[in-house]
């Protein structure tokens, strides 16, 4: 069975033909590097490269797949949550072709796309359920139970700023760019991580949900103390002429602390929930934040102490937004019959979506 997928909920165009849930036949991604000098995705130009890109996107997954449409058996696309505007290209792409080529169309949820990215490039043995998932991301950090590949339960997710957004805006702050969770993981590899006590959030015995804001605003704090500082050590007339620059010793402390208090965040709620949930055989780390790879050590280690298995996406390219993740989701909702008909091959791209 092989399913051509399309992904453009943010500022990626992506394109993908996976072929029954796991073998991915070709993957194109056009990443929107306009954004980068406003810091952050802007939706109506978001909106207008989706629509410039999607057909040479998708020319070129049908050339290095070797297939055309007529091989297609299924058209796939995410329909939510996301930029409502860049969400509508992919939608309307997939609908025209939809029906143009009289080829069944499957609405697919973002985040259950990336539950399925496991399953790219794996045999469907090598995923053992239940298992306990944490996607994490710039739109979403949320915890799972996964019961089988149909089935899900969400535990728990951050009240506030999802993981990856809190890692943008601690870029921000410190002038590093967009995206900035890259950046601040190349800093911390140079920092003390326990050059700042950073706070870890209460939320109540027992809860399973998550907060970044108070770390967020105490990072804050300390980047708006040491701006003072230097203010003060350039005199007030060369501060208002001169930009701010941070040393590279506060930079990387302050990243290596912020990352090792996210870990901590994480663990504290990991713990909590083998503790209620012992059946859970394996841990799933997916999302843009699971190519994190001081995240990734530190998961990897506290699960191993209590016995379960942790698996990442294959691949860096399928933690981030890409379409092969949502053409294996499909492929899953195609086994429960979640088809639409050909007689209905329009979708509604919903911005806002639980799932």
């Amino acid at each position: 069975m092989k399913i051509l997928a399309f992904e453009t909920s943010c500022d990626d165009t992506a394109v993908a033909i996976v072929e029954n849930g796991t073998k991915v036949l070709s993957s194109v991604r056009v990443s929107q590097l306009e954004h980068n000098e406003w810091g952050g995705v802007v939706p109506e130009i978001a909106a207008r490269l989706h629509a410039e890109a999607w057909r040479p996107v998708l020319e070129q997954a049908l050339a290095e797949s070797g297939l055309e449409m007529k091989d297609i058996d299924y058209i796939a696309v995410t329909y939510g949550p996301g930029l409502q505007t860049s969400l509508l290209s992919g939608t309307t792409a997939a609908s025209f072709l939809s029906l143009l080529h009289n080829i069944p169309l499957i609405p697919v949820h973002h985040v259950y796309g990336h539950l399925c990215s496991v399953f790219l490039e794996r045999s469907i043995e090598e995923i053992k359920f239940p298992a306990l998932v944490l996607t994490a991301s710039g739109g979403h950090t949320e915890f799972y139970l996964w019961s089988n590949a149909m089935v899900w339960q969400k535990l728990g997710g951050s009240l506030d700023d999802a993981i990856g957004e809190a890692f943008d805006k601690l870029a921000k702050m410190l002038g590093l760019g967009y995206p900035g969770g890259p950046e601040v993981s190349k800093r911390a590899i140079h920092g003390n991580r326990k050059a700042f006590n950073l706070p870890i959030p209460n939320l109540g015995k027992g809860s399973l949900d998550l907060s970044f804001s108070g770390v967020k605003s105490a990072v804050r704090r300390l980047v708006e103390k040491e701006r003072e500082k230097i203010e003060i050590s350039l005199g007030s007339s060369l501060a208002i002429l001169s930009p701010i620059s941070f040393s590279d010793g506060f930079v990387n402390d302050l990243c290596a602390s912020f990352e090792e208090t996210c870990g901590r965040i994480f663990k504290k709620k990991l713990a909590l929930i083998f503790e209620l949930y012992p059946e859970i055989k394996s841990f799933y780390f997916v999302g843009g934040v699971s190519a994190n790879s001081y995240l990734n050590s530190v998961f990897k280690d506290f699960v191993q102490r209590y016995g379960k298995k942790m698996l990442t996406p294959k691949k860096i390219e399928y933690s981030t937004d890409n379409a092969a993740m949502i053409g294996s989701a499909a492929y899953w909702q195609i086994q429960n019959k979640a088809v639409l008909e050909p007689a209905v091959q329009y979708i509604e791209p919903k911005s806002r979506l639980t799932l």
